[in-house]
Formats: C-alpha cells, sequence, structure tokens
C-alpha cells in the first residue's frame, strides 16, 4: 500500500505540527461564554488536554477529539498514529479510553484500499487501548485527515490536569524529543530509515503503560507533549499552576539524527508558532539555539509530562524505566517568583 499512495504529499502540514498555535488558540477562546455547571471538573477555559464531566460520587467522563493530516505515507501507519495520538489526551488526565468515533475526510480520488487502511490502523490501535470504535463521521476533503472522539472514564477525586504542580514537584517526560524535526526532513527524503523507523514507533506507542504506572503514585499534574511541544505544554503547565519549571536540557532526551537537523535550520513551521506563544515565557540561559529548538518541536503522539511528589519520583521512574520509550527525570517545579515561567539549564 506504501507505494500507491504517498499520503503526506497530499497535505501541507503534518500531524500535530498542524495545529493552531496556542497563543492564536487563546486569542479565539477568549470571550466565548462557558456554561456554568457543578459537575464541570474540566473544561475548555481550563487549556487541558481533555474535558470532564462528573456522572456519579465514583464516575466521571472524559471526552477529548483530535485529529490531523497524514504524517506517514503508509495508510495503516497513519490510522495507527492518529488514533494513538487522540487517546493520549484521556492517559493525560489519569483516564481509561473506553469508546470512540472515527473523524476522517478524504479525497474523492483516494483508493478505498486506503481508506480502509486508515481507518484499520485507527481500530486496531483503539483496541490494543481496550477502546471501542462505535462509529463516526466522514466528509470529502481535498486534504485526508483522520482522528478519533474518544470517551473515557476516570473517578472523580483521581483527575489529574496540567495545573496542578506543587513547588518540590519532579517533572518526568516519558518519550524523547524531535518527532516534528525528523517528519518535516522525511518530506523532502533527508531522514535515515532508521530514524523514521524510529519516529513511526514513538508516534504508534500508546501511552497507555505511563498512565497506568503514574495513578498508582503521587502525580499532582500531567500534560501530554504534542503540537505545542516541551517548552508550549510546559508554559500551560506552569501558568494553570501558579508555579515556575526549571528544565535541565541535558537530561532531556533529544533524538540525535533529529539535533543534527535542526543545527541545520531543518525545522517545522509549527516549531515557529510555538516559539512565538512560548519565548516570551522562558529564559534559555545558555542553552544552544538547536537544542532551544528542539524543546519547541510539535511532537505528534507525544509522552506524557508529570509533576510528581518528590518521595514518589525515583519510585516511578524505576517503574517507567522498563515500561515507556525513554522515561526521563528533566527537572523540577518551584514556586513562582514573577518574570518568567521557565528557566533551562544547560
Amino acid at each position: 500500500m506504501e507505494s500507491e499512495v504517498k499520503l503526506t504529499k497530499l497535505a501541507n502540514c503534518a500531524g500535530c505540527g498542524a495545529k493552531v498555535g496556542a497563543g492564536v488558540l487563546a486569542q479565539l477562546l477568549g470571550d466565548l461564554k462557558v456554561l456554568r455547571d457543578p459537575n464541570l471538573l474540566v473544561g475548555f477555559d481550563r487549556s487541558d488536554d481533555a474535558s470532564v464531566y462528573k456522572i456519579t460520587e465514583d464516575l466521571a467522563l472524559v471526552q477529548t477529539v483530535d485529529f490531523f493530516p497524514p504524517i506517514a505515507d503508509d495508510p495503516y501507519t497513519f490510522g495507527q498514529i492518529a488514533a494513538a495520538n487522540a487517546l493520549s489526551d484521556v492517559y493525560a488526565m489519569g483516564g481509561e479510553p473506553k469508546l470512540a468515533l472515527n473523524i476522517m475526510a478524504v479525497p474523492e480520488k483516494l483508493p478505498r484500499e486506503a481508506v480502509h487502511e486508515i481507518l484499520r490502523g485507527g481500530y486496531e490501535k483503539a483496541y490494543e487501548a481496550g477502546a471501542i470504535i462505535t462509529g463516526g463521521h466522514s466528509i470529502l476533503d481535498n486534504e485526508p485527515k483522520y482522528g478519533l472522539a474518544v470517551t473515557g472514564f476516570v473517578h472523580p477525586d483521581r483527575v489529574l490536569t496540567n495545573s496542578g504542580a506543587r513547588p518540590g514537584d519532579v517533572l518526568i517526560l516519558t518519550k524523547p524529543l524531535g518527532i516534528g524535526i525528523l517528519t518535516t526532513a522525511a518530506k523532502v527524503s533527508l531522514t535515515s530509515e532508521e530514524g523514521m523507523a524510529l519516529a513511526v514507533k514513538l508516534m504508534t506507542t500508546l501511552n497507555k503503560t505511563a498512565r497506568d504506572a503514574m495513578v498508582r503514585y503521587r502525580v499532582h499534574a500531567c500534560t501530554d507533549v504534542t503540537g505545542f511541544g516541551l517548552l508550549g505544554h510546559g508554559v500551560e503547565m506552569a501558568e494553570g499552576s501558579g508555579a515556575e519549571l526549571h528544565l535541565d536540557v541535558g537530561a532531556v532526551d533529544l533524538i540525535p539524527e533529529a539535533l543534527e537537523f535542526a543545527k541545520m535550520g531543518i525545522l517545522p513551521e509549527g516549531m515557529y508558532r510555538n516559539r512565538s506563544f512560548a519565548e516570551p515565557h522562558v529564559d534559555p540561559g545558555e542553552t544552544e539555539l538547536a537544542k532551544q529548538d528542539m524543546l519547541y518541536d510539535p511532537q505528534t503522539s507525544g509522552g506524557l509530562l508529570m509533576a510528581v511528589d518528590p518521595g514518589d519520583a525515583e519510585a516511578l521512574m524505576e517503574e517507567l524505566r522498563s515500561a515507556v520509550p525513554s522515561a526521563q527525570r528533566i527537572g523540577t517545579v518551584r514556586a513562582y517568583r514573577g518574570g518568567k515561567r521557565i528557566y533551562l539549564h544547560p
């Protein structure tokens, strides 16, 4: 199938790099009225990964939607990546995905076999997560797009948001950075076969095992690192928590091949949008520019960023080392002193 259709050639941008920038999004949502409901625990006004609605004292619904243009040429792989990315928002809230609906836009000339393979990839990844795809909606569009609307369950008292980080918390990340740069370089056939294989493996890996581990420990905040990059999502966590984050850049797992491309200036457009949004809130210190770019790089189906009680950090890290693609202890949360929200330490 990969030799018959090159999906990325049909799209102007790829994966989570297609997201509207965080700054623009905030402006678009800024004056919209929010219906007040005591059972709405998390809404869109919180800049969080998903909404959460309390049903009973023991049950809350987690709902999210995510879709994007192709980030892989192979339709089955694209379906897997898009599904894994959508499911991740539920995991970031501490929830378990249960139901999903397909969202699909297809060009009229796209072969039926390609459409089938996209859907098969999504179905199989959803089933791996323990979720059931029960239907969906499709439209005709010149540019293919695919994703899921996902509903999950969580206990109302165990919801994790991006705004609960506390001073002293340890920051843990569960996947390396550089996916956006690798997939951008792949568009002009620069990424090695090994580099692209790594990117696909990372993007198709569910955050299920990371979620299953973290709910057993005192994790105060969590978000998945996707289209806004580590620093964009980090700024949202810091602002929402009334805190500042101190990142040890040397401890962040930067994919070596992606770093080399960053040094060459091969960067996705989404990186510049993320920098525009987050840079005013970041003190880069002596961090070299290419590594800064990596921290702004939009990730598709990226890892979880957790703010963990220092008393539980090492035990959680020990469990994650054998469960996630890359368990990294990348920094700490401190009380906000005014000024910048994130400080980079080379």
